[in-house]
């Protein structure tokens, strides 16, 4: 599951936990499973109920964070479809298409379908912040950064509101700003909403990590797994510390466990990047091979590893033609700067340096402060013959990593 749409679920249940509250017999159960449970005894009541099919449908999205099943949000998008059918043109289930064109990637039609909505309703806090979502991946910043603003406005301190501007503000390359506005989230989250406390964790740790604290991230990553053991995206960002102290097997073990709570394709590809990295080679190239068929196998698809395939095919298959055709494939869904930094890899790889450099310059314009997009900007500089930008470039990327010599080894 991308950020963007695990920042969009917590978006959507921000507004209604209260209806999340967990009845003591029940407290085993996560708060997702508590909100399926009480949807279906809704239906089981009414089962004409247009807004339990909403409840349900937010309850299976809430699911598909906790497990990184994406099954559930095909089931959520049938609860969605019955909602409809009961009661069409009903706003809130419009709301849920919208965040479900998110989840597909569709950000161009997701984008036109929130304008719509706002024009309907100029002060829903939640449209704001599909609009902001859907601007920031197709690199329309400025128009996510006044979306995110809108939501703050209308409703001061709103967590959804909160963790958009955060995001914004890691983009633009504000990263104490970014970790000020998540902690001030944390501090709205009700105790018993134990999964966003752990997501809300591991966005920090992610933060602290960028900013070069990796004993800061590891604090917040053990607070994520206190609240949520096991804790898949806690996982990686563990793993994501143990490789900056260079504890390269450690790092492999919790990328395994992490594939195997969440048996997603780009996280086969961290797994083979993290064995290579530990001197388990044989391990890195079975891992790399299934990888590259399970994400061909997805590449057409909403839920794909499209980015991660690039990488694959330009750095470790020496296949740079093919790691072009998949940005290419990509780049025409989003224009983010993580896309444009993999088109740029792409490009450099092909040997065609001034059309990476215009591409990593681009996505460097937003104010980005990312370890792996500055290297790959010394590289791509260096190859265009700018010597001096290589060097700036190469220095900044230093200056991010919490273990220099992983910076200076080029990883």
């Amino acid at each position: 599951m991308t950020r963007l749409f695990a920042l969009v679920i917590l978006g959507l249940l921000a507004s209604t936990a209260a209806a999340a509250q967990p009845a003591p017999a029940l407290e085993a159960r996560t708060p997702a499973e508590l909100r399926i449970a009480a949807a279906e005894r809704a239906l089981a009541a009414k089962p004409t109920n247009y807004e339990a099919y909403n409840d349900l449908a937010l309850g299976l999205a809430r699911r598909a964070r906790e497990t990184s099943d994406t099954t559930f949000y095909v089931k959520a998008e049938a609860a969605l479809g019955k909602s409809l059918e009961l009661q069409p043109d009903n706003f809130e289930a419009l709301k849920l298409q919208v965040w479900l064109l998110l989840g597909r990637h569709e950000f161009a039609q997701a984008l036109e379908k929130a304008k719509a909505l706002n024009r309907r309703a100029p002060d829903d806090v939640q449209v704001y912040g599909f609009l902001a979502d859907a601007s920031a991946e197709l690199g329309r910043y400025q128009e996510a950064i006044d979306a995110a603003q809108w939501m703050l406005n209308l409703r001061p301190g709103n967590v959804p509101g909160l963790t958009r501007a955060a995001y914004l503000r890691e983009l633009t390359g504000d990263i104490e700003g970014a970790l000020e506005l998540m902690e001030m989230a944390l501090q709205s989250t009700p105790p018993n909403e134990t999964e966003d406390l752990a997501w809300l964790h591991t966005q920090m740790a992610h933060l602290e990590l960028m900013r070069g604290d990796a004993g800061a991230a590891e604090a917040r990553l053990n607070e994520a797994l206190s609240f949520f053991p096991d804790y898949h995206y806690a996982l990686a960002g563990l793993a994501r510390v143990r490789a900056a102290q260079g504890k390269h097997a450690e790092a492999a073990e919790l990328l395994r466990r992490r594939y195997e709570a969440a048996p997603h394709a780009e996280n086969l590809y961290d797994l083979a990047e993290a064995l290579e990295r530990a001197g388990r080679l044989a391990e890195a190239r079975r891992m790399f091979a299934e990888f590259e068929t399970k994400a061909l196998q997805e590449s057409e698809k909403w839920d794909n590893a499209n980015r991660e395939l690039i990488f694959y095919y330009a750095d470790h298959a020496r296949k740079p033609a093919e790691a072009l055709r998949v940005a290419r494939l990509e780049s025409s869904r989003r224009q983010d700067v993580h896309t444009l930094d993999a088109c740029a890899w792409a490009l450099h790889r092909n040997g065609r340096h001034r059309e990476a450099r215009r591409q990593i310059e681009e996505a460097l314009k937003v104010g980005i402060r990312d370890l792996r997009i500055f290297q790959h900007a010394a590289s791509i500089a260096s190859a265009a013959g700018d010597r001096s930008a290589a060097v700036r470039y190469r220095r900044e990327a230093m200056e991010l990593s919490p273990n220099r010599e992983l910076a200076r080894a080029g990883h």
